[in-house]
């Protein structure tokens, strides 16, 4: 539509042009602006055009040439422009033609180059996408499996307390029977003996029968008394093991797991707290890092350890999210796998993510199980070993050539609150065994050392209000 004005525009610009060229060089025009000009023929210019009556002084001449009038000239104009604009339109077709073919063939080209990369994305993100639904799904029955493991222990547990209570009615039911019995058959005998004895022997019976009777109800009371006081015992040994659970997991949370005798321990959110590791300078195409972690909160987004450089400054990342969830990515955010419910705040957790650039999968384990994983991460990629690692905050995304981490240039948002420690980097994947041996909480030795970082020997440096406890 923008084409199709622009070049109306310029067959109305050329059409003064091509106006004037149609005029001799001796006419003189004068445009009139009155109002009363409405394209009339003026007397004048009827005279001028009816032929002469005076009969011709010369002889004719054989070719007589005939000169236009003004109105033809102008009409004469009016079909030259109305051809130039026709053939602008025409011009202006066939470009319009030859651009889209171009640009047809251009589309076609993209499509054979690039379609099968484009097809290879599409089907990666969907094998991705499939394994995680089923992972998500494994999870949801697996939760699903111990919900009702739990209901059906505390139906059982239910119906041994009706058994038992049950059990114990029968029991005193049975002995007021056998005493009433018994006291019924005293009584027959006393009266097969003979009824000499007369009201005495009945003054008798009724003593035995009452004495029995009293004897039966006190018993009982006994017994209830008995039930109660078990009853009340059994209440206060109850409270006293929850007590000693509460102390013995409030000891287990504050101390360190693993045996481990060091963590790093950021008492408050700020970008300027965080602390940095010293690692080896070592490329690496596959990874493990495991870590222990004891968040005070966990947000949206919680940085514990973060590597990166100048090439990337978040190349690779363990992060806690909001509802206990837990990422690991690699090559950036966009390559991630994650898992929902598997972290506790104020709780020691143990994680671990492994990652190897042949096929691309990653995985990501939680107290020595795995509970994510995807293909198709970072594929074919190679970390640098001239990067920064960082624990409890991530890497500033700053310009090429300045320093590629800085923690003032990073919000506080995506800071860390808590304890950290054993934290190990291996240039490798770990197999499931040795993920399930760093993930012992009664060990003594801090589990294996990393190759790459290794807890206790490389060396921390601690930035603002970070410390290291012991």
């Amino acid at each position: 539509m923008l084409l199709w004005r622009l070049l109306r525009a310029v067959c109305l610009g050329c059409l003064p042009v091509a106006w004037a060229q149609g005029y001799d060089d001796d006419m003189d025009i004068m445009p009139s602006y009155v109002d009363a000009y409405y394209n009339e023929i003026s007397e004048g210019d009827v005279q001028d055009e009816t032929p002469s009556t005076v009969p011709p002084t010369g002889p004719p001449s054989e070719c007589k040439s005939t000169e236009l009038t003004k109105w033809d000239k102008l009409f004469t104009m009016l079909e030259n422009s109305q051809m130039k604009e026709n053939m602008l339109l025409q011009y202006s077709d066939d470009i319009m033609k030859v651009e889209l073919q171009s640009l047809r063939g251009e589309m076609l080209q993209f499509v054979a180059r690039y379609g099968s990369a484009c097809a290879g994305a599409i089907e990666s993100t969907g094998r991705r996408a499939t394994a995680l639904l089923e992972q998500r799904l494994q999870q949801v029955l697996e939760q699903m499996r111990e919900a009702a493991g739990r209901e059906r222990a505390q139906h059982e547990a239910a119906l041994q307390q009706l058994l038992a209570a049950n059990r114990g009615q029968a029991a005193r039911l049975a002995k007021l029977e056998s005493a009433c019995l018994s006291g019924r058959a005293g009584g027959a005998a006393g009266e097969a003996a003979g009824g000499a004895s007369g009201g005495g022997s009945n003054d008798a019976k009724g003593f035995q029968s009452r004495h029995l009777m009293q004897a039966t109800v006190a018993s009982v009371s006994a017994e209830a008394r008995l039930e109660q006081s078990l009853e009340r015992l059994t209440g206060e040994v109850h409270a006293l093991r929850e007590q000693m659970e509460r102390q013995l997991l409030a000891t287990t949370h504050n101390s360190m797991p693993a045996g481990c005798d060091s963590a790093v321990f950021i008492p408050m959110q700020s970008a300027e707290t965080y602390a940095q590791l010293e690692q080896r300078n070592v490329r690496m195409s596959a990874l493990t890092v495991c870590l222990w972690a004891r968040p005070t909160q966990a947000l949206n987004k919680t940085v514990l350890f973060s590597y990166g450089g100048a090439w990337n400054p978040i190349d690779v990342q363990l992060v806690l999210s909001g509802r206990g969830g837990a990422l690991f990515t690699v090559g950036g955010e966009a390559h991630l796998v994650e898992a929902s419910g598997v972290a506790e705040e104020r709780r020691w957790t143990h994680l671990c993510g492994t990652w190897s650039s042949e096929q691309g999968l990653a995985s990501l384990w939680v107290d020595g199980l795995q509970v994510a994983s995807a293909p198709g991460v970072a594929e074919g990629n190679v970390i640098p070993g001239s990067g920064v690692l960082q624990l409890g905050q991530e890497g500033a995304r700053q310009r090429r050539g300045t320093r590629p981490l800085d923690g003032k240039a990073v919000a506080a948002a995506a800071a860390f609150t808590g304890k950290i420690t054993g934290v190990n980097v291996w240039d490798r994947t770990l197999s499931q065994a040795e993920i399930s041996q760093q993930a012992k909480r009664n060990g003594s030795t801090c589990g294996s050392l990393g190759n790459v970082v290794a807890w206790g020997v490389t060396k921390i440096v601690l930035r603002g209000d970070a410390k290291l406890i012991y």
